[in-house]
């Protein structure tokens, strides 16, 4: 009885064995989990963070598992109210126009229009000089884009008479002009909130003495190039913060060019990891690619392993079996830890005390008797 018992045991062990070898990538989806934005977005809303914890919560709700939450709904809606209230709008616009930066709408709209109106350039000049007089610390760095500021604003006047006198045909100096002077403020409010990186901080002082020697800013036109893309999606300056050289800013503006407005979530959720799959971006398509950033970096890893096909199916089987809860993903993480080794070890065990060796024997003396 015992002896039957173990065999059956046996077999049992084999025949799990070789269905978590066949199973491998709904395993891998099973185990993996999804990312609860509630507890972040609080944190972000304690620390008065409105935007962007607006911006985070908001890239979950596209997700029938965080929309249909409660919690996540009521969150949503108190912070809405918050953003919507007329003394934090004020307080937004005041501190665009005073300090030139902003992380709401109206402040950064502020904060553009005064830089556009060279008001900012001369006013962060201005403080700066008032430090150099009183003996306090300059900032290098400030005076280095105020300066090319200034640049940028005498090139988009030139730019605008010269497509006056020539019935428009200027108009892509003027465009390009634009561009730069966008890119200059984003990199001034970049340095007021301390993200901009510091190698970039080091190329900026050196090339705006550069500029104003030649009077141009052709020595900086791609670098300010990709900082103008990265200005134009939400997040920009955090992307920013993570360059550690302009090989990787270009990089960054490509993935900004891909994933438009969700580039800034999606790297935070998947970090290099996500960078590193933009350029599969057109096969893994860009909805797939975020589906699997919410459940981080492993479901990026999984996707690129399976395809987008295999993912999608193998999710949407997952969700399905959502209401088990954690006592199914644990199992599938325990099942995937299993080395290929002792699976295949049971299965050969199972094999040779199953398979009926008499038969094989009968069989063999059959053949011996007529030979």
């Amino acid at each position: 009885m015992i002896k039957r018992a173990g065999k059956v045991m046996l077999l049992l062990l084999a025949l799990v064995s070789a269905a978590v070898m066949w199973q491998q990538a709904q395993l891998a989806v099973l185990a993996m989990a999804r990312m609860d934005p509630l507890p972040y977005t609080r944190q972000l809303v304690a620390a008065q963070h409105y935007a962007e914890a607006a911006e985070y919560l908001g890239f979950f709700m596209q997700y029938d598992y965080v929309s249909s939450d409660p919690q996540a709904q009521s969150l949503a809606a108190s912070i809405a109210d918050t953003r919507s209230e007329w003394r934090y709008q004020l307080a937004k616009l005041q501190q665009g126009l005073v300090d030139g930066t902003s992380d709401e709408t109206i402040g950064l709209t502020a904060a553009v229009v005064t830089d556009f109106l060279v008001i900012g350039d001369v006013r962060d000049l201005t403080r700066q000089g008032l430090n150099l007089v009183r003996g306090e610390e300059v900032d290098d760095t400030l005076v280095a884009l105020a300066s090319l500021g200034l640049l940028a604003s005498a090139a988009q006047i030139m730019s605008g008479v010269g497509t006056l006198e020539t019935a428009g045909a200027a108009t892509p100096v003027l465009l390009a002009s634009s561009a730069s002077k966008s890119a200059l403020v984003t990199l001034k409010a970049a340095r007021k909130v301390g993200k901009l990186p510091p190698w970039l901080a080091k190329t900026l002082t050196s090339e705006a003495k550069l500029a104003r020697q030649s009077k141009s800013l052709a020595g900086v036109s791609e670098l300010l190039g990709d900082v103008s893309v990265l200005a134009n999606t939400s997040g920009g300056l955090r992307l920013l913060s993570r360059t550690g050289n302009q090989a990787e800013l270009s990089r960054m503006a490509r993935f900004v060019q891909t994933f438009g407005e969700h580039s800034a979530m999606l790297y935070r959720l998947g970090g290099d990891v996500a960078l590193q799959m933009a350029h599969r971006a057109p096969q893994l398509g860009k909805s797939t690619i975020m589906l699997a950033a919410t459940f981080g970096q492993r479901g990026l890893r999984v996707l690129d392993n399976l395809g987008a096909v295999r993912f999608t199916k193998y999710v949407s089987r997952a969700a399905k079996l959502a209401y088990k809860g954690d006592l199914l993903r644990l199992l599938a993480k325990w099942l995937l830890q299993l080395p290929h080794w002792l699976l295949m070890l049971f299965i050969v065990l199972a094999a040779l005390i199953w398979l009926p060796w008499h038969w094989f024997k009968r069989l063999w003396g059959r053949k011996t008797l007529s030979c």
